[in-house]
């Protein structure tokens, strides 16, 4: 269904296809319990979760470890294939770059 679609766009596509594989999402909640339910998108996408990934705070992307940041689709805006969770991350970090390490550690670059 898929494949055909795509070959009605992109003509010759199938033909490049060398292997396919379906995993059912009972099996990939099996083969990964961060997947629950097969669910890969990091949880439901509901308006309360587009807000406050992966937890309710005003930067979702800074841990409580400094110098860590958290750039995953639990962030947001959330699952897709569009790099911004990772855009964001990195422009909340570059806010507050260089940090300064707690008294007595030293910060590695």
């Amino acid at each position: 269904m898929i494949r055909a679609a795509l070959e009605t766009h992109a003509p010759g596509f199938t033909d490049t296809v060398l292997a396919e594989r379906g995993v059912s999402a009972a099996r990939l909640g099996a083969y990964n319990p961060n997947y629950v339910g097969g669910d890969i998108a990091s949880g439901a996408m509901s308006l309360w979760q587009t807000l406050a990934r992966p937890v309710p705070r005003w930067n979702p992307y800074r841990t409580p470890l400094p110098g860590t940041w958290l750039c995953s689709s639990a962030t947001p805006p959330g699952p897709s294939v569009h790099g911004m969770c990772g855009y964001h991350a990195a422009r909340a970090a570059l806010k507050t770059w260089p940090e300064r390490a707690p008294a007595g550690e030293a910060m590695e670059a």
